[in-house]
């Protein structure tokens, strides 16, 4: 039988400077499916220059690791490592795998010596060799920049350092670049260098950032004139809108399809299991989860509360006021899902990752690490007892802990429109079609929906109908929009409200501000013209007044608790048994999964014949446009840069949404009146039209 490649070879540390202390840690990982036996094992480390090195394995460390000493490499570059595993008893080699490590040069990159210069002028570049690599010669080496153009040359080489093996000779450590930066166009720069030995590369390294702003004008100059919309200041609070944009998209369906896919069909689960209970401790320490890797009852409502708690898992890790550029969580692959060219196309300049922590930093720094407008509440709160304004559980007099220093960036208006998209209704009319109950129509449109027992599905479905009564009912979640935004539903289920607090006032104010955010557009648009976002900042302030005052009661769960059923329901619809009966329409493009078998479900129905895209567009945009604005501190703003910077970032999103409105209910918000009807109005009026239509 030949060797299996199933071994993954883990080094750690994967690279390092030479002349670092210690040991080289090598691991083999297993793959799912192997037999739980002892093996030998037979390591193999060649180094770049293709020479074999010895390699530790002493008793003392765990089976399938071996070590190999720092001080014994010689050669920079990567280092190849082979493992041949045999079980014991055998004599057939059974596994092999392979991995890397890389030894690379100790060098150190000098700070530029302009941080800050205008378009044009010079700046000087310089690489020296550290403690542990001065014995090298730095001028054998090539140098691969990249600093935004190609003009950059050696001017000249520097230090001296004894020369090994000759007497009295010295040579140099260090190597200096300049940089010419006419033409650049102004933004943040980062250089980055690459260094390699011939065809090796033997070390990377990066610069700290030099800021270009536009060159003086000066006599003589040529100047060709073009009409620019005007600029406005940077503000500290760009870094909390990058912020919630991230965490947007860290909680959207695709990623937690992937957290749960992970989770429950990861290869092997228990290994998968023990890094989210990991990656969940040390963000909110311990909890039992035991129940994640517990054996499941196929007869039991054990599949749909697990399901639950990993949900749940899932937002308590992605949820928060950071900003991440890859995937932490050790059970999702590590995509880059942070788009600094999307990000600097928001700010009209060149912003990296970096820069936009240090502005989130910032806006944190002076009210240490808080949202400016919760410390602003909080003050309020506490008054002359400092005390209280302790985090600590809920058992205990102070601040509920984590809601005020970790918000969960999570707004109800993402759920009432995907209600009024239909899925909760979709969901519920297959639950009673499980529970082969039929519906008011005298032709059951469901009929063919038979989900045998030996699929998954059929116990997920079991279990989220036996705990109907821990889920929220319609009435509470149309009393919540109620409450927050002024919303209501439209449909048989829903009661007459008799509320005791509305926001009767928000949909008038928020959608006067999706107007004059439109004129706003028109006007920054036209070079000719210097638009005034006075009138904006004004509405922004308008509208944050009154989400803060729906912003009590069950303002702290009710929106958490609808987003966990609202994305368990997504994923049952997204199943592959989902499609054998909601087929959909195979030609029509959707962002997500679940979404065709809602637009499948109202066809079957008779329901809107509006697809389930724009609501969930509005959904999504609208959650991202009033977070900006509910957790920023714009009361005491009153700098028009400000809300010019606002409109212009988030023009995207405020256009999308008044797209998606339109498309929903045939009104233009781009237009005066300011329209300030429920939009369950003019859903009713569309359905209305349509069944005239049909008779």
């Amino acid at each position: 039988m030949s060797a299996q490649k199933k071994l993954t070879i883990i080094a750690d540390p994967q690279s390092f400077p030479e002349g670092t202390n210690g040991n080289v840690l090598l691991v083999v990982q297993r793959s799912g499916g192997l037999e739980q036996l002892d093996y030998t094992y037979e390591w193999t480390v060649t180094d770049p220059d293709g020479n074999f090195l010895a390699v530790d394995a002493p008793s003392s460390t765990p089976q399938g690791s071996a070590t190999i000493a720092i001080n014994n490499l010689k050669s920079l570059g990567e280092y190849q490592v082979n493992v041949i595993a045999t079980p014991k008893g055998k004599s057939q080699p059974k596994l092999t795998g392979d991995g890397s490590f890389r030894m690379e040069l100790d060098f150190t990159c000098s700070p530029p010596s302009q941080p800050v210069l205008n378009e044009g002028q010079p700046v000087y570049l310089t690489v020296s060799l550290g403690k542990q690599s001065n014995l090298r010669d730095i001028m054998k080496y090539q140098f691969a920049w990249d600093v935004g153009n190609d003009s950059i040359v050696e001017i000249s080489n520097q230090g001296k350092v004894k020369k090994s093996g000759v007497t009295g000779a010295t040579q140099p450590s260090s190597r200096k670049w300049e940089w010419d930066t006419a033409g650049l166009s102004p933004g943040t720069y980062q250089p980055t260098v690459t260094i390699h030995e011939g065809d090796v590369n033997v070390g990377e390294g990066q610069f700290d950032p030099v800021i270009v702003n536009p060159r003086k004008v000066m006599k003589g100059d040529v100047l060709p004139v073009t009409m620019r919309r005007t600029a406005a200041m940077p503000t500290d609070d760009q870094g909390l809108w990058s912020a919630i944009r991230n965490r947007c998209e860290a909680v959207s369906f695709p990623r937690y399809n992937e957290f749960v896919q992970a989770v429950f069909c990861g290869d092997p689960l228990e290994n998968v299991i023990e890094t989210t209970k990991s990656d969940y401790d040390k963000k909110f320490g311990a909890k039992d989860l035991n129940s994640l890797d517990a054996r499941l009852s196929l007869n039991s409502v054990d599949a749909y509360n697990v399901l639950k708690l990993a949900t749940e898992v899932f937002l308590l890790l992605e949820s928060g006021v950071i900003l991440q550029k890859k995937n932490t969580s050790s059970v999702l692959t590590a995509e880059d899902f942070f788009d600094e060219s999307e990000e600097s196309d928001r700010f009209n300049e060149n912003v990296m990752f970096s820069l936009l922590e240090t502005k989130l930093t910032k806006y944190l720094s002076g009210t240490n690490g808080k949202l400016p407008y919760f410390d602003r509440i909080l003050s309020a709160l506490v008054g002359l007892d400092p005390k209280r304004g302790t985090e600590k559980l809920p058992y205990c007099d102070g601040i509920l802990q984590y809601r005020f220093s970790s918000p969960s960036l999570l707004e109800l208006i993402w759920s009432y429109w995907h209600e009024e998209g239909m899925l909760v209704q979709t969901m519920n009319a297959v639950a009673l079609r499980f529970q082969n109950r039929r519906g008011s129509a005298d032709r059951d449109p469901l009929a063919e929906l038979v989900i045998d027992p030996l699929r998954p599905l059929n116990n997920l479905l079991w279990g989220y109908i036996q705990n109907e009564h821990n889920r929220l009912t319609i009435p509470r979640r149309t009393y919540e929009y109620d409450s927050q935004y002024g919303l209501s539903l439209y449909g048989k289920a829903v009661p007459k409200l008799r509320s005791a607090d509305s926001r009767s006032k928000f949909l008038e104010a928020f959608h006067n501000l999706l107007y004059r955010t439109s004129i706003f557009y028109r006007e920054d648009a036209d070079t000719t013209v210097i638009a005034d976002a006075f009138p904006l900042l004004k509405v922004i302030r308008e509208v944050h007044l009154i989400l803060a005052e729906g912003a009590h009661n069950q303002f702290g769960d009710l929106p958490w608790t609808a987003r966990i059923e609202m994305m368990i329901e997504q994923w049952l619809l997204a199943r592959p048994e989902m499609q054998e009966f909601l087929r959909g329409r195979p030609m029509v493009p959707y962002r997500e999964d679940w979404m065709g078998r809602v637009d499948a479900m109202k066809k079957l129905q008779g329901w809107t014949d509006t697809t389930i895209t724009h609501f969930q567009e509005l959904g999504m945009y609208g959650e991202q446009i009033l977070l900006s604005i509910r957790y920023g501190d714009w009361i005491v703003v009153n700098n028009e840069d400000q809300a010019k910077n606002w409109a212009r970032y988030w023009k995207p999103e405020i256009q999308g949404y008044i797209h998606a409105y339109r498309a929903a209910t045939g009104v233009d918000l781009n237009s005066e009146p300011v329209d300030a009807s429920p939009p369950w109005v003019h859903l009713r009026r569309q359905e209305e039209k349509k069944r005239a239509t049909q008779w």
